[in-house]
């Protein structure tokens, strides 16, 4: 009876994030994704050329 009560507590609970909050933060990085779009490029550059040069020695 206490887990049937406490699943049901569990699918009512309305404490989860609402859209507001959801497309904010959605909003915030595809900001940061703009402002340090030359930097992310550049390092993922360089991540990958390192484990394309590195692949061989395995």
């Amino acid at each position: 009876m206490k887990i049937k009560n406490r699943i049901w507590n569990f699918i009512e609970e309305e404490d989860g994030i609402g859209t507001v909050e959801m497309i904010l933060i959605l909003v915030v990085l595809i900001g940061l994704v703009l402002i340090f779009k030359s930097q992310l490029t550049s390092l993922v550059n360089t991540i990958f050329d390192k484990i394309n040069s590195q692949a061989g020695k395995v």
